[in-house]
């Protein structure tokens, strides 16, 4: 098994090194469908490691799960007119029931903002049974042009944290609270440096009124929305008709927020943590934190009982015994390429010395270890292991930030992949036109721009509202 052969350089093809990183980390296979993936078993794991995670941080908040249908009535879908525009080109349609047509389509969920409004218009009568907090797990569909695994698939899982309250304060608190979440998880866990920071009018979520989303930037120089986080205010529980009796016995409608994160996140840390010998994953999320690997495990029955006392003294981690017979060179490239953290060699030299060998995965290196400090080392090894990784991509973030003032420069560091910080007042139409011309779009507001400033925005050369990051983007 030669990896090297098997994964194309970064700086030869990028987008072809994503790929082969994909494959050979077995993370998922192809259908028969354009844009429909099978998770395998490893791709799935993290998946699952992930949800748990942040399923954790949820619960801090009084959050609880449930589960919504997959199917919309079109007549539904159809009340919310800017949530309708946005999502429009993605609807998959249901219209028929084995060979008879139906009386009315049903919309194949792409979001469930219509779904959790049905849901809280039955259970929501009086201010008292407010703030209500649900998420669901689950699948979603959307008619992708262009298809990518992780980042852009027809069928594609996520959370969606849904949440109504009595106040307008509250609610916006709420969106950027699990905002904050987000950005420590990602950041502290994830080990993704992250920009935090409003959506623009046009890059906000369709019938949302203000949008907060967490943006990373990849090794390639794109940027990725890594979560968004939504308050919605009232317009959906005006169309809906959700309403509650407040203090004063009067009915008002309910403020409204939606948050979501995907499997967009593992692409995230693929494309932030990989190199050229494949996957390097997150200790916290890694599915086999730690690969026991024993050599002549056959010739030598001493190599079990060490192997065994080892993952006595580690188990509290994710760990995998590997005491077949294929050769070192096979086991250290199935690490390497998987993502495994770390792996523990056990061979009969190392034994006749009392030690073993630990490969790192964040260096590429090894050293050795008594065999009866391998739990300790391992500790001080993680918090390295963190370190090296979070640098290694906070690295390639900030020399890709350049500061712009006028058109010319931007085209110009727009096409050597960089992230560009510049004055924006830029309507819509003016984000429409600028992602038309140079493929670029506003990825979150720095700041707002005090009233006395006179610095002029770059493109529409008017007094500048904010310091935008721009970039392209997946």
């Amino acid at each position: 098994m030669d990896k090297l052969e098997k994964i194309t350089p970064r700086d030869v093809d990028f987008a072809q090194w994503y790929t082969d990183v994909v494959k050979v980390a077995k993370l998922v296979e192809y259908s028969s469908i354009k844009g429909e993936l099978v998770f395998m078993p490893n791709g799935w794991a993290i998946w699952s490691i992930i949800q748990q995670e942040l399923d954790k941080r949820f619960k801090k908040y009084g959050i609880v799960n449930v589960a919504l249908p997959t199917f919309i009535k079109y007549s539904e879908f159809m009340k919310e007119k800017q949530h309708v525009e946005g999502f429009a080109p993605e609807v998959f349609l249901v219209t028929k029931k084995g060979k008879e047509e139906l009386t009315e389509p049903y919309v194949v969920r792409p979001t469930s903002e219509v779904l959790f409004c049905d849901y809280f218009k039955k259970i929501v009568t009086s201010y008292n049974d407010l703030p209500i907090k649900v998420n669901q797990w689950c699948n979603v569909f959307r008619a992708e042009k262009n298809t990518k695994p992780f980042l852009r698939t027809t069928e594609f899982f996520w959370h969606e944290l849904h949440t109504i309250h009595s106040s307008k304060n509250e609610a916006i608190k709420q969106a950027k609270n699990m905002a904050d979440e987000y950005y420590d998880f990602i950041t502290n866990e994830l080990l993704i440096p992250c920009l935090q920071g409003e959506k623009t009018v046009g890059e906000r979520f369709a019938g949302a009124e203000n949008t907060y989303t967490i943006e990373a930037l990849m090794q390639d120089g794109q940027a990725l929305q890594c979560g968004t986080s939504h308050y919605l205010g009232q317009s959906f529980a005006k169309t809906y008709g959700i309403r509650f009796t407040d203090k004063n016995n009067k009915l008002e409608y309910v403020y409204q927020t939606s948050t979501g994160a995907s499997t967009r996140l593992i692409g995230a840390i693929i494309m932030s943590h990989s190199d050229d010998h494949g996957l390097r994953l997150p200790f916290i999320i890694a599915p086999i934190q730690i690969a026991i690997l024993g050599i002549f495990a056959d010739k030598e029955p001493k190599i079990k009982i060490i192997a065994d006392k080892i993952a006595k003294s580690l188990d509290k981690y994710r760990l995998k015994i590997d005491l077949s017979n294929k050769g070192l060179g096979y086991k250290a490239a199935w690490a390497e390429t998987t993502g495994v953290p770390f792996s523990i060699i056990i061979g009969p030299n190392d034994l006749k010395q009392n030690q073993i060998t630990i490969m790192r995965r964040d260096t590429l290196t090894k050293e050795h270890c008594s065999i009866d400090k391998v739990a300790e080392r391992i500790k001080v090894l993680i918090l390295e292991f963190k370190k090296n990784l979070y640098n290694s991509a906070k690295k390639n973030l900030d020399s890709r930030i350049i500061e712009v003032n006028d058109l010319e420069n931007f085209k110009k560091v727009i096409d050597q992949k960089k992230m560009i910080v510049a004055p924006w007042a830029g309507s819509e139409k003016d984000e429409k036109e600028l992602k038309q011309k140079f493929g670029a779009t506003p990825r979150c507001i720095k700041n707002e721009l005090p009233n006395n400033t006179n610095l002029k925005c770059f493109f529409t050369k008017k007094k500048a509202k904010y310091i935008v990051y721009f970039a392209r983007a997946y």
